[in-house]
């Protein structure tokens, strides 16, 4: 039986590979103004996350979405690669990612070692857009990374959508995320001067559980921005057994829906913060 295949060719993106800490990876951008590095959910850069980021670049930002895994516009959904292919998918791409170095996957109290690659972007497209400084949104696996990316000056607006790492699944590790301490201390220290951190899931989501977003209520005080949302405020049409994804898969997008309202948050908080 054929299917529509709806993958997006991002043609409306530049893009590059760029190399720092001797690892080469292709960088997309879109837009104009300060960076806000949009950095995509399990399994790639989809058509959703693509979307996700052209919405940044109509704030009056640059949207630059490094590829860190998958194949980049691939759409994941079932009706787009079949239910096996779908879930093959998925977990290929969750498999090769656990055997990387570059992401910690399973430890607690360690920062995933892509975070200096990425700290690294976003000191040059600082230095290449301008502005007061840069956002992140890191979305499912790559979650935490936004938060380990504030421990640098310029990172003035991170977000962390669902974060799902360390996987919750394991003993110990519903109650922290993939930072090291002494990271940690120092996204602390910058939150006591006046640093916001944004953080968005919804109420049921197990890969992202309510203990994860009290820890880091704990940590960081009212610095800590909490968006949860009743797993009935989820796309009913998503094609995904349970809500997960709050900017993309999951997203209803019309005015007064729960979604839509939590990424005018998101939105505007880039949007404050960078002064667009």
């Amino acid at each position: 039986m054929s299917r529509t295949h709806t993958d997006d060719p991002l043609d409306d993106f530049t893009s590059e590979d760029v190399t720092y800490d001797g690892a080469t990876r292709r960088v997309y951008r879109k837009g104009t103004g300060p960076a806000v590095i949009v950095i995509a959910e399990m399994p790639g850069i989809s058509p959703k996350v693509a979307d996700f980021a052209r919405r940044v670049a109509d704030l009056g930002a640059t949207a630059v979405m490094p590829s860190l895994f998958g194949v980049d516009g691939r759409d994941p959904r079932p009706s787009s690669l079949g239910r096996v292919g779908a879930v093959t998918n998925m977990l290929g791409t969750i498999g090769r990612a656990c055997i990387s170095r570059e992401f910690t996957v399973l430890a607690t109290g360690k920062t995933s070692p892509v975070a200096s690659w990425l700290r690294a972007l976003a000191a040059e497209e600082h230095a290449r857009c301008g502005g007061p400084g840069v956002g992140a949104v890191g979305m499912c696996f790559t979650g935490g990374f936004a938060l380990a990316m504030a421990t640098d000056e310029r990172m003035l607006a991170p977000v962390l959508s669902q974060p799902s790492l360390p996987f919750a699944a394991l003993p110990g590790r519903r109650s922290t995320i993939d930072i090291s301490d002494a990271d940690l201390e120092k996204v602390q220290v910058r939150c006591a001067k006046g640093l916001q951190v944004m953080g968005l899931r919804f109420e049921g989501d197990v890969l992202a559980p309510g203990s994860r977003f009290r820890f880091l209520e704990e940590k960081l005080g009212d610095a800590f921005i909490g968006i949860e949302l009743p797993d009935s405020t989820a796309n009913p049409d998503s094609e995904f057994p349970k809500p997960h994804s709050v900017l993309t898969e999951d997203l209803i997008d019309a005015p007064g829906e729960p979604t839509y309202e939590a990424l005018q948050q998101v939105l505007e908080f880039f949007h404050s913060k960078l002064e667009l």
